[in-house]
This record gives structure tokens, C-alpha cells and sequence, in this order.
């Protein structure tokens, strides 16, 4: 599996998806960067996205809101670090718009505390996408993985895909 480049992967700290998907970068481009199609595939079945913004450009906010099976709602506000169009985004959760410090950098709050590195490139007809999260320590990319990061990332990746084939 090649790593991105962006970053150094460290296996105690950072989590991969990387799949190569039958939709050309554009659209895979195109589904994580337009609100109205992000809510559409961006949390696995039977969860929802319920609102998104997207602020594109460095410092910019990338916020969505989940909601649960159950109606309950969960916001995730963050910051974009660097928008490469059509290749890559970075984006942080520990970071709000502005490059703000956000109470989720907090060391109570730091299971959902992280930077992720979306990567699309042309292969064939088709994308290699790779999602390369990164945590500040083991524990914490512990509990990512345990909460279902390779199955919640991959399920979503799937709806983005089938969304896209539609687009």
C-alpha cells in the first residue's frame, strides 16, 4: 500500500483507507466538496448528514452534522489546512475556522480529534482515493479504529461512489 506523501505515516498513530473506485477523480472531487451532495453519502447508512458547510480554501470551516438512527444530533466543526482542486483536501478537527483552537482539541474530548489527508488521483477510468487520518496519540487512533474507522470510512466511500456513478 503506498502512503500519501503529504505526510509521514506512523502506524501507532494514523489510520489509511485507500481503494482505487470506478469514478474519475472529478466527481470524487466533486462529492466531498459540494454541501448538498456531501450530505447525501458522507455518514454510513442507517446514520444521515443533516447539514454541511463548506468554506473552501485554507482556514475555510468544513462542519457537518450527523444524526443518529435514534434523531440525535452530532456537529463536527473543523478547518480546512490546504485545498489542492481536484487532488487533495486536509482538513483538521482541532482547528476551527480562522485557524481557531476549537474546546475538541481538548485532551477530554480528543477521540475525535484529528487531521485528515483526502487524496484523489486518476488511475485508469477510475480514482485512487486514500483517507489518511491522523491522531495526536496511540490511545487515541485506538479508539478511532474501535469506533469502526475502516468500516464507517469504507461504507461511506462506497455511498460517495454509487452517488457519483449517478451524478
Amino acid at each position: 500500500m503506498t502512503r500519501p506523501t503529504i505526510a509521514m505515516f506512523d502506524p501507532a498513530l494514523d489510520l489509511v483507507l485507500e481503494r482505487v473506485v470506478d469514478v474519475p477523480p472529478a466527481l470524487v472531487w466533486k462529492a466531498w466538496t459540494t454541501p448538498d451532495i456531501l450530505t447525501r453519502w458522507f455518514t454510513p447508512v442507517p446514520w444521515t448528514t443533516v447539514d454541511c458547510t463548506i468554506d473552501l480554501r485554507p482556514g475555510g470551516e468544513f462542519r457537518t452534522v450527523m444524526r443518529s438512527p435514534e434523531g440525535e444530533d452530532f456537529p463536527n466543526a473543523g478547518c480546512y489546512l490546504e485545498v489542492v482542486d481536484g487532488k487533495r483536501l486536509v482538513w483538521t478537527t482541532v482547528l476551527g475556522p480562522g485557524f481557531r483552537p476549537t474546546t475538541s482539541a481538548a485532551p477530554a474530548d480528543h477521540a475525535l480529534a484529528f487531521t485528515a489527508i483526502i487524496s484523489m488521483a486518476a488511475q485508469g477510468t477510475g480514482t485512487k482515493y486514500t483517507a489518511h487520518v491522523m491522531h495526536c496519540d496511540p490511545e487515541a487512533r485506538q479508539r478511532h479504529e474501535t469506533m469502526g474507522f475502516h468500516d464507517g470510512w469504507g461504507a461511506a466511500l462506497d455511498q460517495l461512489v454509487a452517488l457519483a456513478r449517478s451524478l
